[in-house]
């Protein structure tokens, strides 16, 4: 068998005029002439078709085949690259040999038509969806994303670390998760006192999706300094909105040795270089969803590269939404959570660029963050970018074992089931700082898409849960 040229390889000239060579892809449309049809063929390897040129003399099933090609069709094709006269494509393919692999059943039924579909019917067919221009940029960019992530991490000397998935703790302490179990739920297990017998269940006890692997990751960067984990996450959480998934993927680093402005430095430079490596590898589908979805993306993109980084406290940011004569639907007092309106205010209105927002107060950050001197705010912060909000959570761990232990008892959560956690602080304790980077939500950034449902090949949100 023939080596398959990919459509992207071709276009981008790594094959010579007049080379023989192998296609096989999907028919994108067919137009016929009298003496010929034009086929635009596509593969998913990049945003473009080829368009291929087969003449009815020189193909022996062209009436019984060709003449019945639809879009979605799918090919091989056999034929030489060649200089072309048309002024819509520079080169194009002369077939000499054309195999019909997959014919579309019932072409008026075929759910994926050449026509403009919304992003709103695309989620029924999520299965077919994958077959349209926007889908299959967004898929580039997230495998191109996913790489530049784990190229940053292993220059920098990070350590990748599978994490559970199933677990018993609650890393946020008050997060809503899925739990995991065998038993049967029309014959549940009681114990003499009334409560399920988790004893019998597969695990010996509750046990729950994960919300974060950050806990775990943690006790390996405090053996060897630079970790990092990025995997599945879940939450319960029962919100419908165009930001919210019940299964999401985050990367999380942990750093020993490091405190809240060196994990500051390491966000930074990571947006940096992913913005960095997705302008310049995904040019054509950060254009292509520029023009369709978002003027502004390249302009945004390039802004995380080019411009400086705002550092605020939260008290200032409290002040400045405060003094602001723009008409909040929440209330702005010290000790509020800044929500959605509050951050879309700083980062596109007062200061229009990305905007780090640190030293909350304790009270409405986790219990693993470390106390400041002040005994009011956490050495937390938060990184918000136009357009999105909050797309970096991150802390100096609380490396005290008796702050720690008096915080688990603020959150009113049980130290027994964070005894492994706290022999990181009983054991060599250091200093340690960390972070989490939602990977869908960056994605909403990077394509300007509006609903993180159209980001994910097969999203799970509340009451779907489909293929």
């Amino acid at each position: 068998m023939n080596e398959i040229s990919t459509i992207t390889n071709i276009l981008q000239g790594h094959i010579p005029t007049n080379s023989e060579i192998t296609v096989c892809g999907w028919v994108k449309t067919r137009r016929d002439s009298r003496k010929l049809s034009f086929l635009n063929i596509y593969d998913g390897s990049c945003l473009h078709t080829l368009q291929v040129i087969v003449e009815n003399k020189k193909i022996h099933n062209y009436k019984k085949d060709i003449l019945h090609l639809t879009s979605g069709c799918s090919v091989k094709i056999i034929g030489k690259i060649v200089q072309s006269i048309g002024k819509k494509q520079n080169i194009e393919l002369q077939a000499k040999h054309v195999e019909i692999l997959g014919l579309i059943e019932n072409p008026d039924t075929y759910p994926i038509s050449p026509k403009k579909h919304n992003m709103e019917y695309l989620r029924e067919i999520a299965h077919l969806r994958p077959r349209t221009n926007i889908i299959g940029a967004i898929s580039r960019t997230r495998n191109v994303l996913a790489h530049a992530i784990h190229n940053f991490m292993n220059k920098n000397g990070f350590l990748w670390i599978p994490t559970p998935i199933i677990t018993t703790t609650d890393t946020e302490g008050t997060s809503k998760m899925f739990q995991v179990s065998t038993l049967n739920f029309k014959n549940l297990p009681y114990t003499p006192s009334g409560n399920i017998n988790y004893a019998k269940d597969f695990f010996g006890k509750e046990s729950f999706l994960t919300v974060s692997g950050q806990l775990n990751v943690e006790s390996y960067a405090c053996a060897l300094s630079k970790t990092y984990t990025f995997g599945p996450t879940f939450r319960a959480e029962p919100s419908n909105t165009n930001k919210h998934l019940a299964e999401f993927w985050m990367i999380e680093p942990e750093v020993a040795f490091a405190d809240l402005d060196n994990i500051i430095c390491i966000a930074k430079s990571l947006l940096q270089h992913i913005c960095k490596t997705i302008l310049k590898k995904c040019s054509d589908d950060i254009d292509f969803f520029s023009k369709k979805h978002n003027l502004a993306i390249i302009n945004r993109l390039e802004n995380i590269v080019e411009k400086n980084f705002i550092e605020i406290t939260y008290t200032q940011a409290i002040n400045i939404l405060k003094q602001s004569k723009k008409q909040f639907k929440n209330k702005i007092f010290w000790g509020a959570n800044l929500l959605s309106e509050h951050e879309k205010y700083l980062t596109e209105e007062y200061f229009n660029q990305p905007t780090i927002i640190k030293h909350y107060p304790k009270k409405i950050k986790a219990f693993y963050m470390r106390l400041n001197d002040d005994m009011k705010t956490s050495a937390a912060m938060d990184i918000l970018l136009p357009g999105i909000g909050e797309i970096i959570g991150g802390s100096q761990r609380e490396e005290r074992l008796n702050v720690l232990d008096k915080n688990l008892e603020e959150f009113g959560l049980n130290k027994n089931n964070y005894q492994w956690y706290r022999d990181l602080r009983r054991y060599g304790t250091v200093p340690h700082s960390g972070f989490g980077l939602g990977f869908e939500r960056l994605m909403l950034f990077i394509t300007g898409i509006k609903n993180i449902r159209d980001i994910v090949p097969f999203p799970r949100t509340l009451k779907n849960i489909n293929y």
